[in-house]
């Protein structure tokens, strides 16, 4: 027996030789460096983003047989669990060959995709890299992953956490994702500053590249900007939370003291004037369980708020305009931010809460120019082909097609749709020089009209019902009750992805 064994340790020594050199990386010094900078290296970043020790390598012997060996090929990637269930991720290692990506990391980041569609499994992508490797000339014998994260976009969750650097190819996962956060330091472009230097002459710096203000701003490639790497990792746990592991399965329930009927204080809230500003988020805190929203995107298309939260256990999708920007106004980042987040939602069974306050969709001639009703019309369109749940609610005004895309279509699919008292309907307002009435007394009867809309359009069931305001979080738990049989259950996937 001892002959057995000891025939069998030159073999386990070379593998346990060869894996720790994958696990040293890009050396102490380059990991310190990255320390230095206030970032966590790709393998900490796995630990920290997965339960802990749960965490299976794959790939680890990639890049082990190159001259010199190329650790892990400069991808770490695996399985583990996050909250007890199953995700892959990767992490790009800046630390070895600038995280770049060599024929063997194209092969590993391709076989994550192909396990994360034949398992049904998130895919978590930690970027921090130069893109393709540009002394490496033999290319990946699999389909690249580009075509593999198209191929798995609305099948499972995808998420991308900009780290660092994130230029080329690798950049390119971003937007291919779901969802995308980025720290502080980080920057994301599709080529770096030399690169722009020679083709362009443009002598610029990272950051003015593709720092936050440019990527979450006014790119509005990356959706959330957070301080560092761990707050990055607990924002992807985070958003996770909200969703089912894939398509097939429903979201989970949320456990909690703050699950059931109760009044909220909205009158406090919001102006019964239609013409005051006020800001939409504290009145969407009240609304949900313990006040909790995910804020997704807020630093783009700031006259809707996205965001996610729970209501009554159940994982939802909220879209509100905000008064408090533009009047709520609709405008083309506003549109596009909450049509891709609604298809999120859609792909993956969330029931949709619209909170309409709002004068339209923005005017103008630089709107105009800008495609705004192009803009909008997709929006319309991704809400109006939603599977899921839809619970509308028009809180104070709601004009032209500025209420069509918040979906106050009546006997258009929704589960619910309510309105406040004395809303504020029509084409466009009353005291609008657009309607021609120049005489006070005709635009005070006009007015008046208006106010009464609410009535009226309950009359002709354009709306169910018009609910106190102190009532509407209970109205709302109705409707998702309502809903309960598609709310529970998994829609299955569209055969379509998301659109990026």
């Amino acid at each position: 027996m001892d002959e057995q064994l000891d025939g069998w340790a030159p073999a386990i020594d070379e593998i346990t030789r060869r894996k720790d050199e994958a696990r040293a990386m890009g050396g102490e010094a380059r990991r310190a460096r990255q320390h230095d900078r206030g970032r966590l290296d790709a393998r900490e970043r796995l630990e920290a983003l997965f339960d802990p020790g749960t965490f299976f390598e794959i790939g680890a012997l990639v890049g082990a047989t190159d001259d010199p060996p190329v650790p892990a090929d400069a991808l770490v990637a695996g399985s583990g669990r996050i909250d007890g269930r199953p995700v892959l991720a990767g992490a790009e290692d800046v630390t070895v060959l600038g995280g770049s990506i060599g024929s063997g990391a194209s092969d590993k980041r391709y076989r994550l995709c192909q396990l994360a569609h034949q398992e049904r499994v998130p895919l978590v992508m930690l970027l921090e890299g130069a893109g393709h490797r540009v002394t490496e000339t033999a290319p990946g014998r699999r389909p690249g992953d580009l075509m593999g994260l198209a191929d798995l976009s609305g099948l499972v969750p995808l998420v991308s956490l900009v780290c660092g650097a994130s230029a080329g190819h690798g950049a390119l996962t971003a937007p291919l994702s779901d969802f995308v956060a980025m720290t502080s330091t980080a920057s994301i472009f599709a080529a770096g500053p030399p690169l722009v230097r020679s083709a362009t002459g443009e002598d610029v710096t990272k950051e003015e590249l593709g720092g936050p203000p440019v990527a979450a701003g006014s790119g509005g490639v990356v959706h959330n900007v957070v301080a560092d790497d761990r707050a990055a990792i607990a924002l992807a746990r985070r958003y996770l939370a909200h969703f089912p592991t894939n398509a097939w399965e429903p979201a989970p329930r949320r456990i909690g003291t703050d699950t059931g009927p109760r009044t909220v204080d909205l009158l406090t809230l919001i102006p019964p004037d239609p013409r005051r500003p006020y800001p939409v988020r504290p009145v969407l805190e009240a609304l949900v369980d313990d006040g909790q929203l995910l804020d997704v995107q807020p630093d783009f298309g700031g006259s809707i708020v996205t965001a996610l939260a729970h209501l009554g256990g159940r994982s939802v999708a909220v879209v509100a305009n905000d008064p408090a920007v533009l009047a709520g106004t609709i405008d083309g980042d506003a549109a596009d931010k909450a049509a891709h987040f609604l298809d999120v939602a859609d792909a993956f069974g969330l029931p949709c809460i619209f909170l309409a306050d709002n004068p339209g969709v923005l005017a103008g001639t630089v709107a105009e120019g800008q495609g705004i009703l192009r803009h909008a019309a997709r929006l319309f369109a991704v809400q109006h082909r939603m599977r899921v749940p839809k619970l509308h609610v028009t809180l104070r005004k709601a004009f032209g097609f500025g209420s069509s895309v918040m979906a106050m279509n009546p006997f258009d699919g929704q589960t619910l749709t309510l309105a406040l008292p004395s809303v504020t309907l029509g084409a466009m307002p009353a005291a609008s020089e657009a309607t021609g009435i120049g005489d006070p007394a005709q635009r005070a009867r006009l007015a008046a009209e208006q106010a009464e809309a609410s009535v009226r359009a309950a009359a002709r069931l354009s709306y169910d019902d018009v609910v106190d305001p102190r009532e509407l979080r209970n109205a709302l738990l109705a409707g998702l009750d309502l809903a309960r049989g598609r709310a529970t259950a998994a829609t299955g996937p569209r055969g379509v992805g998301i659109l990026p």
